[in-house]
């Protein structure tokens, strides 16, 4: 998500993401050739969505990866509070007698990154994945509340 108008992305969020490697289709608006119909079918893929959420108790971020296997993807924790997801989906083998009339399934690389917060316990973060949707969970630490101390004032 970025503050990048929505002609690039197709959403518009008011969360700065520095880290989001959203690529913009060049060719989306061209002429069909077979260069540009070929970079979009293996671009939607790359352009993975991915939905963050912020609890009282964790940042909740969610990517649809359809047709993917857990075994597929991966989640890395960074120094500095960067989360990593990457993956990919291979391109179906062809068989010599297949006669393909339309490829409209993306395939490819993806890879997004985030920039967490100073409250996100980067040592506790969860991921599962169930019927295509990864949900990554990062708990956030407990806020620490000031201290007040009273002071007796002599004199």
């Amino acid at each position: 998500m970025s503050l990048i108008p929505s002609w690039f992305s197709g959403r518009r969020s008011n969360v700065f993401d520095p880290f989001s490697v959203d690529l913009w289709d060049y060719f989306k608006d061209f002429p069909s050739t077979s260069l540009s119909t070929n970079f979009r079918e293996n671009s939607a893929f790359v352009n993975t969505r991915i939905d963050w959420k912020e609890t009282p108790e964790a940042h909740v971020l969610k990517a649809d990866l359809p047709g993917l296997k857990k075994e597929e993807v991966k989640v890395e924790v960074e120094d500095d509070r960067v989360l990593q997801i990457s993956g990919e989906r291979r391109v179906e083998k062809e068989e010599k007698s297949d006669t393909w009339h339309r490829v409209e399934r993306s395939s490819g690389k993806f890879l997004r990154r985030f920039r967490l917060p100073e409250n996100a316990r980067m040592d506790q973060v969860k991921a599962s994945m169930e019927n295509g949707v990864l949900t990554i969970t990062v708990p956030k630490a407990e806020e620490k509340k000031p201290e007040m101390k009273s002071i007796e004032i002599s004199g």
